[in-house]
């Protein structure tokens, strides 16, 4: 059965890229990204270029081959050969509250949906090659969420408040942005509620305006640029001045090898974590009005440096290192929301090496996107009414 208005395929009767089409591409492309960027994280483009012999291209092995298991004993898990991490698994976790709710989220949907499957139910771990809690996988900063929520019985609109500010929140708000297409700002605004049990300050605010970047990106005619100004438009305080500062640069180039030096450069007055990743400095990720996250700055340089073009954004944000697996993430979902299309090769290995349906959450957010939007209008419309009929002026006048 076809919808209304696209082709079986997804692409819209006017040839433009259709819905489905798009939260296929943004989800699969965040995933695909996020397993390309797992095994060189926290490495710096000098480093990767050192370990790989070059640039990587593609999928690659663990950083340390096959001591991965013991190399790092806080991390005992398999990054690379193509499995995905946390950002994945917590962007699917997200995906499946949408299919329960069916209708927009905020912060006690978290609390009632999300916490509890990560909590209660086992499901296959790439990086762990067994089945696990997602709670067993997590980062320190998402283990917060359940820690607060479910534990210390928190208000969850203000759980987020005292986590480590990082980019935790904002690497799984993509369907945010998908449920919310073409319309940034309303995806700015759920993803601040949603949000809001996970993360607080320019944490939370980076959440919004990722949502917001996927959004924006659903819009037919959507570009890097227009992506870039919708995000300028909502943004507050550090992060924007952040994303206007790498933006800028950013522009400058069209290739991500030259790139890469100098959006660092440009991200470095607003990111905490300071010049060694794997050493923060002692101010990392404080709550802050001046400062951001590292990651969706870079994110979107690297969609403005690639034109958009999904290969080129993806390994311009994997060979940048640092937090490369998030950045990665955001900027295949920006890139494959605008319609470029995965390299079908990346995603058949991630699917495969990860024992994951990376299309199944896809065709589930299209069909809850499209009942959300539904149930938008006849809220809309009833506003409409009342607002009308209490001697308010009617939409034509």
């Amino acid at each position: 059965m076809r919808t209304s208005g696209t082709t079986d395929n997804g692409t819209a009767d006017d040839g433009t890229v259709g819905l489905a089409e798009r939260v296929t591409g943004a989800l699969v492309g965040a995933a695909v990204g996020d397993a390309l960027g797992g095994p060189v994280e926290g490495y710096s483009p000098e480093q990767i270029l050192e370990r790989h012999g070059g640039r990587v291209h593609g999928v690659v092995g663990p950083w340390n081959g096959d001591a991965w298991r013991t190399a790092r004993p806080i991390a005992p898990y398999h990054k690379g050969d193509g499995h995905v991490t946390d950002d994945t698994l917590m962007t699917h976790a997200l995906v499946r509250v949408y299919g329960t709710v069916r209708d927009h989220l905020d912060a006690h949907a978290v609390a009632e949906h999300l916490v509890p499957d990560l909590m209660t139910t086992p499901r296959w771990i790439p990086e762990l090659e067994a089945e696990a809690l997602p709670l067993q996988r997590i980062f320190l900063a998402e283990k917060w969420l359940v820690a607060r929520v479910h534990y210390g019985h928190v208000d969850p609109r203000e759980a987020g408040t005292g986590n480590i500010v990082n980019c935790g929140a904002a690497m799984y708000m993509a369907p945010v942005g998908l449920v919310n297409a073409a319309h940034p700002a309303g995806a700015y605004a759920e993803a601040l509620d949603v949000a809001g049990a996970h993360q607080s300050s320019y944490g939370r605010e980076a959440a919004g305006v990722l949502a917001a970047a996927v959004a924006a990106a659903c819009t037919p005619g959507a570009t890097p640029d227009s992506v870039v100004a919708a995000c300028l438009s909502l943004a507050k305080d550090g992060t924007r001045a952040a994303i206007e500062a790498v933006c800028d640069v950013a522009s400058q180039y069209s290739d991500f090898e030259s790139a890469l030096g100098p959006l660092r450069e440009a991200v470095a007055p607003y990111d905490t974590v300071g010049p060694d990743y794997r050493a923060p400095s002692l101010a990392a990720r404080r709550p802050s009005r001046v400062h951001a996250i590292e990651e969706l700055p870079v994110a979107l340089g690297m969609l403005l440096v690639s034109g958009g073009d999904y290969r080129h954004a993806v390994l311009g944000a994997v060979n940048y290192g640092r937090d490369c697996d998030s950045i990665a993430t955001m900027a295949g979902a920006m890139a494959g929301a605008l319609g470029s299309p995965v390299p079908e090769d990346w995603a058949k290995t991630v699917a495969e090496a990860s024992r994951l349906d990376l299309w199944e959450p896809a065709a589930t957010l299209t069909a809850v996107a499209r009942e959300v939007f539904g149930r938008d209008v006849a809220r809309r419309r009833a506003h409409e009414q009342a607002f009308t009929a209490i001697g308010g002026a009617g939409c034509f006048d």
